[in-house]
């Protein structure tokens, strides 16, 4: 990903997104700790404590370690963004881990009594300013390089060869730093009297750094645009009191100023590691959620594919039996001795209206699921109950249940989709039709009703079943919930999807003597039925 690409995608990462008002006041917490832990601990400053020759080298390694993992996480970033600013704070950071080596290698006591590579009594002095100094002008830089027009920032050389020769030149640095502090040791200004007390050069020197080192935080505040900048801020106010404790308190190694101020250099180069880990963390996170919201989406498609697939089977599946059952018969009544002409006949308009049905049905199902506007028109709830019923006659009959129609007179109309209508009467009626087949003791008989309350036509189916278990009455009409053994939990699921297009109501509960009753309620139509008669 090119720079350009990146700034087209928004504020994604802590290199370009606003700090929230949370990370604001996490950022000023850990300011008030420091300077708090500083408050507390300056009184004290030249107090002196036993000697720790491990001490150095154990924190140090600790600095090395966690400077090197942040200038990676840093040229990382700079090969996404590209961004000039971010490739000097990344080699501001290796800087900070490569310089700190050859510090712990000559401090005296901490690997022999003198130090190692040959160095002299300034060597370590000189090293620990070339450490600081080389980190403070790096921070100004970054805040300086950020105030300026960020269309010009972007680095067009390749990413990875920015990285080498950066690399290259900032070993090249160390190495040379190295050794002017060790050759040079005779030929530069003193800065320690002996291997514990500093000279007074030593502290101008530190309040040099302190200027610069103050100017950074200034800066970035002045213009932060990032939560980066933030944790920069915080990250120079942490060097600028490792610097006090230096120069304003003419502080012997291994005093309280000396073990405080070393702590605190720890303290800066985690600030970064810790916000580029956490920020790692949440991004990873985000990532993660995204993925499974579209994993989510497209097993959804998949499954309202499946939803939709199957409806059409089983909404088509009950006509299309009908005709091959009735083709059936047409062809018995052909085959007799004497044909029976009248038979075949009604068989052949069965099938024609069976065939008629099964194109409504599919007409239906691509009015409901598709996103055309269906037109609605004035249904009589009564006629379309007298046409369902006569489409399932003959499944009423092969079932053995007696049909019993109470269809109040004067019924208000109601504005809808008549086919679709008749699906949700034909659903109702079959799966009754379905739930009685259990029934051996005793008559199986379909009560079919309608009337008006208020305004509103309601419709109820009632059979004489085994009945359903009222915890059962809410989830019957969800999609695949089915109690039957070969059934798709399909049909009253598509019942409760029309009624509701239509915006009326369906529920079920368990009759009075046994079965279940489905009652559908409809809001009624402005016209009454006698209006249209006349």
């Amino acid at each position: 990903m090119n720079a350009r690409d990146a700034s087209d995608e928004g504020p994604i990462w802590l290199v370009n997104l606003p700090s929230t008002p949370r990370q604001r006041w996490s950022a000023l917490g850990v300011t008030a700790a420091l300077f708090l832990g500083f408050a507390i601990l300056a009184p004290f400053a030249a107090r002196p404590l036993p000697r720790i020759d491990a001490f150095i080298p154990a924190l140090e390694a600790m600095v090395v370690v966690t400077d090197l993992i942040t200038a990676v996480l840093l040229f990382a970033l700079f090969s996404i963004y590209r961004s000039r600013p971010l490739l000097v704070l990344a080699n501001g950071y290796l800087f900070n881990a490569l310089i700190v080596i050859p510090h712990a290698l000559t401090f005296p006591g901490a690997f022999s009594p003198t130090g190692l590579l040959g160095a002299g009594l300034q060597s370590t002095a000189w090293l620990w300013v070339f450490w600081h100094f080389g980190f403070a002008v790096t921070l100004l830089s970054y805040a300086v390089m950020k105030t300026k027009n960020r269309a010009g920032d972007a680095v067009q050389a390749s990413p990875l060869a920015s990285i080498g020769w950066s690399i290259v030149l900032v070993v090249s640095l160390v190495c040379g730093l190295t050794v002017l502090a060790i050759a040079g040791d005779d030929r530069l200004p003193r800065l320690f009297l002996d291997t514990t007390r500093p000279s007074r050069l030593g502290h101008y020197e530190a309040i040099t750094m302190i200027v610069i080192c103050s100017m950074a935080p200034i800066v970035l505040w002045r213009y932060r645009h990032s939560v980066l900048d933030q944790w920069l801020i915080v990250t120079s106010c942490a060097m600028v009191l490792e610097m006090v404790f230096t120069a304003l308190f003419t502080n012997p190694r291994f005093s309280v100023g000396f073990y405080a101020g070393r702590s605190f250099s720890l303290v800066t180069s985690t600030i970064v590691l810790a916000v580029l880990l956490g920020e790692t963390t949440r991004l990873y996170a985000r990532l993660a959620r995204a993925n499974m919201m579209l994993q989510r989406e497209r097993h959804n498609k998949l499954m309202n594919l499946e939803a939709m697939l199957a409806s059409v089977s089983h909404e088509v599946k009950q006509p299309l039996g009908a005709i091959v059952l009735t083709g059936g018969a047409g062809l018995r009544f052909l085959g007799h001795p004497q044909p029976d002409l009248d038979g075949a006949r009604s068989a052949l308009r069965s099938i024609v209206d069976n065939g008629q049905r099964a194109s409504e049905v599919l007409d239906n199902l691509r009015t409901l699921f598709g996103r055309t506007t269906q037109a609605k028109e004035p249904v009589d709830m009564n006629v379309v109950a007298q046409e369902a019923l006569h489409h399932l006659r003959s499944d009423l009959r092969a079932h053995g249940v007696t049909t019993r129609a109470e269809l109040t007179s004067e019924l208000p109309l109601v504005m809808g989709h008549r086919g679709q209508l008749r699906e949700v009467i034909l659903n109702l009626v079959h799966n009754a039709i379905e739930a009685m087949d259990a029934v051996t003791d005793g008559r199986r008989v379909l009560h079919l009703r309608t009337q008006q309350e208020e305004d509103s036509v309601i419709l109820a189916v009632e059979d004489s079943g085994p009945g359903i278990d009222p915890t059962q009455t809410e989830t019957m009409f969800d999609a695949f919930v089915t109690t039957k053994l070969n059934g798709m939990g399909l049909g009253l699921a598509i019942s409760r999807m029309i009624v509701e297009h239509h915006g009326g109501q369906i529920s079920a509960s368990p009759a009075h003597s046994r079965g279940v009753v489905l009652r559908v309620v409809l809001p009624a139509g402005t016209l009454p039925l006698e209006a249209v008669h006349d």
